[in-house]
């Protein structure tokens, strides 16, 4: 399975996605438009694709792994940009804006946040997995949720480092 995220000429995301985006991509002051995915080479046999992106980098700024962005039980096609505005049906994981806002806003704590790394470029992980099945999770599943329900059902997995620009 191959994945391919689009970057900027100077290979960063694309501002739009993440911390320098415009007012029509943001909620909250927070990037909310997240970016397309292309997927290619999905083995036979996948019912679902999933996504899990991540900030390592943020260990030393925020003292734990940021997830940005959860989202399972997607159609075996390539990511839309703006998945959460899209006619496509998934099932919606918890983000590390929960430490924040706790169930007050799914629009944010459900759905993608993009990068708004503080102190330098940071390297995000995006992973895209093919999954044999459609997995049992409700949306606001936490990560620990989605890593029991997919084991044993992963039958490919790709994923890239999407560096974001902090200034």
């Amino acid at each position: 399975m191959k994945i391919n995220v689009s970057l900027d000429d100077n290979n960063f995301l694309p501002d739009k996605y993440a911390k320098f985006a415009p007012a029509e991509n943001r909620l909250n002051d927070t990037p909310v438009t997240n970016f397309p995915i292309t997927v290619d080479e999905v083995p036979d046999g996948t019912q679902s694709l999933a996504v899990v992106f991540v900030d390592y980098d943020s260990v030393p700024v925020a003292g734990f792994v940021w997830i940005h962005w959860l989202a399972a039980n997607l159609p075996v096609a390539d990511i839309p940009e703006d998945l959460v505005h899209s006619d496509v049906s998934y099932t919606h994981g918890t983000n590390s804006k929960y430490a924040q806002y706790r169930q007050d806003n799914p629009a944010l704590t459900q759905n993608y946040v993009g990068p708004t790394p503080p102190d330098k470029t940071h390297d995000y992980t995006l992973k895209v997995l093919a999954v044999d099945t459609q997995l049992d999770l409700d949306d606001g599943y936490f990560l620990n949720d989605f890593r029991r329900a997919v084991k044993g059902h992963v039958l490919a997995s790709a994923s890239v480092e999407l560096p974001a620009r902090s200034n």
